[in-house]
């Protein structure tokens, strides 16, 4: 009798060691599983950079717009954060961004390299934010007063095309000068100690320079002829699987250029905070850009004559049309003309 009720406990230990060790496979099978919980949900991957050149685009991120306007849609948006366009680029080279604002150089440089990009909307216009600018005790006023001087810029960056197109309204070349390479941050020491006779840089470098006595300009994009075209480009894979989040992202960028005109007092802190800038500054460096989301001719010349440049200097092997890799249809979607009036 014993030995019939022990046969008979253990097999019921072995019953229920089975059945939950069944329900526990189901969980873990669940928690484990390749297949999304949620099939429809989608994210949009959106780089963004420190840089005056896509103001717009901060406005909307910390409005809030573009989340409230996926939300619907099930898509979730998450943001990158970059301190300048090449790595960028390798994040959209790698899939890790979808869509991102970026400099003329960036963008012809990434397709040229191969990267299945779209050139999707027009960012800004930027000519007045790139700048040349000489010490404060330096009287050099004139690009033929360079022969022999030396200029520091980052090389192979739209400054250093506005350091050669400055020095070609004074009759010069880049070889006519000494061209010492720089990071963005080392500008103010060098015009402070007098290591090279002027800086070419960017906003929103060039406001900090001026501002803090360290420097000031003789000269601008707007008077060599640069047009500094920035702009939004997207994963073509992505874009084309998901028109309407291309679509929306370009929309709030256009709603964000309206709101410019009319910015509250905690969204410009947090664009000051952003830029290292104080809010007054960013007032004054928001006039120097044409903020749209448009694509023009001119636009496309601008990139053309920066790929023609890089081949100049060897960063490109080739030229080619930046139109081929530019799609208007994301742009015709997005309904910008509310905001762009």
């Amino acid at each position: 009798m014993a030995l019939k009720f022990k046969k008979w406990i253990n097999k019921l230990i072995s019953v229920s060691l089975a059945a939950t060790l069944f329900v526990l496979a189901g969980v873990l099978g669940g928690c484990f599983s390749d297949q999304p919980l949620n099939k429809n949900k989608k994210t949009v991957n959106i780089a963004i950079q420190p840089s005056a050149a896509f103001i717009p685009l901060f406005v909307a991120k910390e409005k809030g717009w573009i989340e409230s306007d996926l939300k619907s849609k099930g898509v979730t948006v998450n943001w990158n954060n970059f301190e300048s366009g090449p790595p960028m680029n390798k994040s959209l080279s790698n899939g890790s961004s979808d869509i991102g604002v970026i400099g003329d150089v960036p963008i012809v440089s990434g397709i040229a390299a191969g990267q299945k990009n779209e050139l999707v909307a027009i960012t800004c216009e930027g000519a007045a934010s790139y700048a040349v600018l000489v010490g404060k005790k330096n009287s050099l006023t004139n690009a033929a007063d360079f022969k022999g001087r030396t200029i520091a810029t980052v090389v192979g960056s739209t400054a250093h095309n506005l350091t050669q197109k400055f020095l070609q309204t004074g009759g010069l070349s880049i070889n006519d000068i000494k061209l010492v390479s720089i990071a963005t941050g080392d500008a103010e020491s060098i015009l402070i100690n007098g290591n090279a006779d002027a800086v070419a840089i960017w906003e929103p470098n060039v406001t900090r320079l001026e501002e803090n006595g360290s420097g000031h300009i003789i000269s601008d994009g707007t008077k060599v002829g640069l047009l500094g075209v920035n702009g939004m480009v997207a994963r073509t894979e992505f874009a084309q699987a998901n028109p309407e989040v291309v679509s929306t992202v370009i929309k709030n960028y256009a709603r964000g250029v309206k709101e410019l005109d009319n910015l509250d007092d905690d969204t410009l802190n947090k664009i000051a905070h952003y830029l290292s800038l104080t809010p007054e500054q960013v007032k004054k460096v928001i006039k120097k850009f044409n903020y749209t989301v448009l694509i023009d001719d001119k636009d496309i010349a601008g990139l053309n004559d920066t790929i023609k440049f890089l081949v100049s200097i060897g960063k490109l092997k080739d030229e080619y049309d930046i139109a081929k890799y530019v799609n208007r249809d994301y742009l015709k979607a997005a309904n910008v003309e509310q905001y762009l009036k």
